[in-house]
């Protein structure tokens, strides 16, 4: 039997982090994936539960968690009703959400204990969350695989330059519209700040060359927001990861939210058969 299990832990930055996980509950110990969603995402967009239930039925223990400033709440997982707190989210509090994860999973009190195997932990990041992964692969000795789905390669391209760094700078917030709920969604300024302060940590391409762990890389061919040319570039970076090209595929696999079938898109059933097969190896 499948168990979906939706849980509330405390973050470090005055906001919960909503989780859940997706397990068969035969008291085995199974190897634990946990994801993470990317810009302007959350744990139960599109078709991520039905990833989670195809992972729990292969035999794994999945984790998706929301980070703590993605604009969701404890009543309100999905969309985005706290605004002020995606405004004031970082790269920073991120890797600290993905952190506190780590530890409730592995800590000897965890009441699912008996259900994972803490010795095997593969992160699955998706767009800007594969870069959160990345770097927390490299960091954290907890974590065996890395497997990203349409990764940056680099967050400080992704900042305004110029005149419209200044006039961001000048106003203290940016507003950025969802096309989905058509909100305008703010980042302050510290945003910006933060990453400079830390940039040495929050470079890409300076984790991915110290990555000691195996990483698969997968990616679109036809992906619109985060060009396959990421992916390539990531692969360069290490020369010990696999490069897994999509043909034909977009930025989410074909998925979209909200998802309402209970079939996987063919190329997101593609890349989840694939990536089962690298973490149970």
């Amino acid at each position: 039997m499948i168990k979906n299990e939706n849980l509330s832990i405390k973050g470090r930055h005055n906001k919960p982090i909503i989780m859940d996980f997706s397990y068969g509950s035969n008291k085995t110990r199974k190897p634990i994936v946990i994801f993470c969603h990317g810009y302007k995402g959350f744990k139960d967009w599109g078709a991520w539960n039905l990833v989670a239930e195809m992972f729990a039925k292969a035999g794994f223990f999945f984790v998706k968690f929301n980070f703590s400033h993605n604009g969701g709440t404890k009543e309100q997982p999905i969309d985005f009703p706290d605004l002020e707190a995606f405004g004031n989210n970082t790269f920073i509090i991120e890797l600290d959400d993905l952190e506190n994860v780590l530890d409730l999973i592995t800590a000897s009190g965890f009441k699912h204990k008996n259900e994972v195997d803490s010795t095997k932990i593969t992160l699955i990041g998706h767009s800007r969350g594969g870069g959160i992964a990345t770097i927390k692969a490299t960091e954290d000795h907890r974590v065996n695989k890395l497997i990203t789905w349409a990764s940056v390669c680099d967050y400080k391209n992704r900042f305004p330059k110029g005149e419209t760094l200044k006039q961001w700078k000048e106003d203290g917030v940016m507003f950025v519209e969802n096309g989905r709920t058509k909100q305008q969604m703010p980042h302050y300024f510290q945003f910006y700040t933060s990453f400079i302060d830390n940039e040495n940590r929050l470079t890409i391409k300076k984790a991915i060359k110290n990555i000691k762990v195996p990483h698969l890389i997968i990616h679109g061919t036809k992906d619109p927001t985060v060009s396959v040319k990421e992916a390539k570039e990531i692969h360069s970076w290490n020369d010990k990861s696999e490069l897994f090209l999509v043909e034909d595929a977009n930025h989410v696999f074909g998925a979209k939210h909200p998802w309402e079938t209970e079939i996987l898109p063919h190329h997101l059933l593609e890349i989840v058969e694939k990536s089962m097969q690298f973490a149970i190896l």
